[in-house]
């Protein structure tokens, strides 16, 4: 899939332009028309659970959440918000994702989703590129918000406060006088979201997110994931982020099951909810850490973890040590592999074939493509480790501004993912780390996670880290970042003895650094980049 240069600029000069543009881009399923999810399934079943957001104590019927989308779309008209219009969020999970996020799809506009560990400088560059016509916000952010209200000249803000009635945000909703709200008909092609990337290489980069993205990725993850009526997902991961939002929290309403929403991740509360047959949950997904440190908290052996029917984990490499931990409980985590420019799913592994295929995301799911290409762009064979590409209707079209960055994403209709990967002869997928984290030591290419993997075998260690620092003899050697568990104590010749006896000697680390905790962001994803900036930057403390 392909945007050219012109037409991306045309959606920044004119929204209205672009859309009539896009509904002929050749995307591989036409301008196929969005439907409204929540309504339909209010029409059907409006007494049946959506979304219980325990992080205030509140359960919506789908009838329940179809009236409060229609309230938050009556009130973004009356803001003058309208089709290709950006509504921008600062919030922790709640309900009002969900609100935002299909008001936007009755109205036409576009919701711009804020990490919010970022401080104001970094919104500030996110803002400026989007600019939003409206900035909702938890309470707690509200002096965040006034700053970027004028930083960025932003119309209009309305403040969340936990679901408080006399909250600005639910004194909206509670405005409604039930008239029907004009529906904008938008096609696949129609951009609901934007979600900046992390930025591990420069200023974050909007990904456009379509509808035709989000229903291709309910459609699949749906179908594996066993995603019903009977659904009930435990939601831990920030729904700013397409983990959260999409794994499986969008599939799950497309198929009018149920959303049960954490505030924040903690590990004893997750564990609490997973194992309480009150909740019911069936479905959960996290990146590995959240998985980690539940099986480090103490409440982990005891809970009952037996009404899981998927337990899903991508968003990095998940160590060996966790899927065994899980699955010497009865869990078999269900590796799969995304990105935000994918919807996220685009390969998945079949729990049935989770132990004998272990370390293996799986295979792509129904409606993806996929390649694994040596640096000439040549497909690579049975086990040769490659860059994997993806194409499918569950690509993003480009990123908003960025028609520079879109055309360096893409080789005609492949995104190039920045992922190294191998295939096996049975054609199953292994993600073996990003191409950026690699480095190359005496000529030979090293992936951390490879040595990540054997770090967790040391029973010490609560998190590792490896990256690349430069040595005179050798151009680049590894540095282990370790964090130890409670009273644990570690030394480089208990490292280097481990590693010896099972990695070749130029995948040793040379060194390791003890600290007290790795760097996250906020769906939990190490930050190597802040790990080479403590470590590897002219001015860092040497390691002995």
């Amino acid at each position: 899939m392909t945007t050219t240069a012109d037409s991306n600029e045309s959606f920044v000069a004119d929204p209205d332009e672009l859309a009539a543009m896009t509904s002929s881009r050749p995307v591989g399923h036409g301008p196929v028309r969005a439907y409204d999810w929540i309504g339909s399934h209010t029409a059907q079943r409006a007494s049946k659970e959506a979304i219980r957001d325990l992080g205030t104590n509140r359960s919506f019927t789908y009838g329940e959440l179809d009236r409060r989308i229609d309230a938050m779309a009556a009130h973004l008209a009356s803001l003058g918000i309208g089709r290709g219009d950006r509504v921008a969020v600062l919030a922790h999970n709640g309900v009002e994702f969900f609100d935002i996020q299909f008001a936007c799809a009755r109205t036409g506009a576009i919701c711009v989703l804020l990490n919010w560990r970022l401080t104001v400088t970094e919104l500030e560059y996110i803002l400026g590129d989007s600019s939003p016509m409206l900035l909702v916000h938890d309470v707690e952010f509200a002096d965040s918000a006034a700053q970027l209200q004028t930083l960025c000249s932003i119309g209009s803000l309305l403040e969340i406060d936990g679901g408080s009635a006399s909250s600005e945000y639910e004194k909206a909703i509670a405005a409604y006088d039930g008239s029907p709200v004009e529906r904008v008909v938008l096609t696949h092609d129609d951009v609901i979201t934007i979600m900046y990337t992390s930025g591990t290489t420069g200023l974050p980069k909007g990904a456009m997110i379509t509808h035709g993205m989000n229903f291709w990725n309910a459609v699949n993850l749906g179908i594996p994931g066993g995603i019903g009526l009977d659904t009930v997902h435990l939601n831990v991961l920030p729904l700013f982020h397409t983990g959260g939002l999409n794994c499986y929290s969008n599939p799950v309403l497309h198929a009018g099951g149920t959303v049960v929403i954490l505030k924040t991740f903690d590990p004893g509360e997750t564990l609490r909810v997973l194992g309480d047959p009150a909740q019911g949950i069936t479905h959960f997904f996290a990146v590995p850490a959240p998985y980690q440190f539940m099986m480090q908290h103490p409440d982990f052996e005891d809970t009952d973890l037996s009404r899981l029917r998927i337990a899903g984990v991508g968003g990095a490499p998940c160590a060996l040590a966790i899927m065994e931990g899980w699955t010497e409980k009865g869990v078999l985590l269900a590796q799969g592999f995304g990105m935000t420019e994918t919807s996220p799913a685009a390969i998945f592994l079949d729990t049935g074939e989770a132990l004998r295929k272990i370390g293996s995301t799986g295979k792509p799911l129904l409606h993806t493509e996929y390649r694994i290409v040596n640096e000439l762009g040549e497909d690579c064979g049975p086990d040769e480790i490659g860059e994997l590409w993806v194409a499918g209707p569950n690509i993003t079209p480009g990123y908003w501004n960025r028609p520079d960055a879109t055309a360096s994403a893409f080789e005609g209709r492949w995104l190039k993912t920045g992922d190294a990967a191998q295939e096996d002869d049975e054609g199953f997928i292994y993600i073996v780390d990003r191409w950026k984290d690699m480095y190359i030591s005496g000529g030979e290419n090293v992936y951390p996670a490879e040595i990540e993997n054997v770090l967790y075998q040391l029973p010490q260690v609560a998190e590792a880290a490896i990256i690349g620092v430069p040595n005179d003899k050798w151009g680049e050697v590894g540095l282990a970042v370790i964090a130890l568990k409670p009273d644990a104590e570690l030394d480089r010749k208990t490292v280097v003895e481990h590693c010896v006896t099972r990695l070749a000697k130029f995948k040793v680390p040379n060194d390791i650094a003890i600290v007290d905790e790795l760097p996250r962001n906020a769906t939990g994803k190490v930050l190597k980049r802040e790990l080479r900036t403590q470590f590897v930057a002219a001015d860092a403390p040497k390691i002995s």
